[in-house]
């Protein structure tokens, strides 16, 4: 296994409801072990494993979900 992590710039969450949707979505993709997700700082923190879900599957997900991914460090 290859662990990495990466915080996620995400804008267009405005609620709570958005960061469930964010981290329910995340959360399904084979391979991420963890999603802590920050209405306040706009950004979700996951850890995952590269072997299974890339950074560019991370943000299809998330703009799947309906937000606008503006950076992932």
């Amino acid at each position: 296994m290859s662990k990495q992590a990466a915080t996620i710039y995400i804008e267009g969450m405005t609620c709570q409801g958005c960061v469930k949707s964010v981290v329910n979505a995340v959360s399904a993709l084979s391979g991420v072990d963890s999603v802590d997700v920050s209405l306040e700082k706009k950004h979700a923190d996951v850890s995952f494993d590269m072997t299974q879900v890339s950074l560019d599957e991370l943000r299809e997900c998330i703009e799947d979900a309906g937000f606008d991914v503006m950076n992932i460090q």
